[in-house]
């Protein structure tokens, strides 16, 4: 069960997650998070919650402000990333764990542990790097790293003309080769032409 942007509704969520256990739920949750979230939160989840899909959008505090109006999106997101951590341990998978061979390369689906995912923005790839060798240092291979290259420019983008192109292969690789550099083994990489509008709901409302 896949919590999408689950934060404002965390009590009912809670609520929700104690009932169905009680009733024998069994099948892994999934928390899906910007992790602009407040530890409490987080804390609310324990036992509750067995993977956590967080983003970790910016290290710079400059680029917090300015694509999403929230300077300290960098210190809010560490300390709620920690408590995910903290509650979901090192990875595990079905059959195996990380002391297997890969995991994820044997078809495993997890069963407990955290990806934080991380997105490229176009002329950002010195804030990436800096954004995943944070992960690497504070983590390890503890959790996985994802990272993405679909960012879509669409219209609307007049006050960010830097962001109104998609990024390039050589930008991607930058940042994929500084990973591998830092020595990160835990990871996903994505490949083809993941950054299309086909790929963006509508969010016209239907079906709600």
């Amino acid at each position: 069960i896949n919590l999408v942007t689950a934060g404002h509704f965390a009590p009912q969520v809670v609520w929700a997650l104690e009932a169905a256990k009680r009733q024998s739920l069994k099948i892994p949750i999934v928390y899906n998070t910007s992790s602009y979230e407040c530890v409490d939160t987080i804390k609310s989840l324990e036992g509750l919650v067995d993977i956590y899909l967080p983003d970790f959008k910016y290290m710079d505090a400059g680029l917090g402000a300015r694509y999403s109006h929230a300077k300290d999106y960098s210190s809010v997101a560490k300390t709620a990333i920690a408590e995910m951590v903290r509650q979901s341990g090192p990875a595990q998978f079905e059959g195996g764990d990380m002391s297997e061979e890969d995991p994820v390369e044997a078809g495993l689906l997890m069963k407990r542990g955290t990806i934080v995912r991380h997105l490229i923005l176009p002329g950002c790839t010195w804030d990436s790097k800096n954004v995943i060798r944070y992960l690497y240092e504070t983590y390890g291979d503890t959790i996985y790293i994802s990272i993405m290259n679909q960012f879509t420019p669409l219209a609307g983008l007049s006050e960010y003309p830097e962001l109104n192109r998609k990024i390039t292969d050589r930008e991607y690789d930058e940042v994929v080769d500084c990973a591998i550099s830092l020595g990160v083994e835990c990871g996903f990489i994505q490949e083809g032409e993941t950054a299309e509008e086909s790929f963006i709901p509508a969010f016209d409302g239907e079906g709600v």
